[in-house]
């Protein structure tokens, strides 16, 4: 297992004092996270083990009601969010987000699956498929191998 980068030491940080009912010091969490990293990330983010921000998730923007699962990889400028009050995604485990991708609204990313750079998701994917382009359509499907 890797080492976990800057981000991902302060979210689960931030996650630890949430939980303890430490008052303001979450909050401070989220604005060096803003600061350091260009990253929003809400205070209240439910991420699973083994999930991985790369580049210290640099202008990644993540919805408070969004669930991401455990072993996910996300790239730079990634938006994970809401769409005209629908809800927000749930991303199961296993997936990839490829730099700049949107997920937007009450969505389920299935797992096993990889969304190309630049997508916007806006449709349930299912599992093992390979989604692009705007709004994202299933590519492929990758194999059980």
């Amino acid at each position: 297992m890797k080492e976990p980068n800057l981000i991902m030491k302060c979210i689960r940080l931030m996650a630890l004092l949430k939980r303890n009912n430490i008052p303001i010091l979450p909050k401070a969490m989220q604005w060096f996270i803003r600061i350091i990293c260009s990253a929003d990330v809400p205070v209240n983010i439910c991420i699973g083990e083994n999930t991985v921000l790369k580049h210290n998730g640099l202008g990644v923007v993540l919805h408070e009601k969004a669930i991401i699962g455990a072993n996910v990889t996300i790239m730079q400028n990634v938006t994970i969010g809401g769409r005209n009050g629908r809800g927000a995604p749930r991303i199961d485990n296993n997936v990839f987000i490829g730099s700049g991708a949107c997920v937007l609204g009450d969505i389920i990313i299935g797992k096993n699956s990889m969304i190309g750079a630049n997508a916007v998701v806006i449709n349930d994917v299912p599992e093992n498929a390979v989604v692009g382009g705007i709004p994202a359509k299933v590519l492929k499907y990758k194999d059980e191998k």
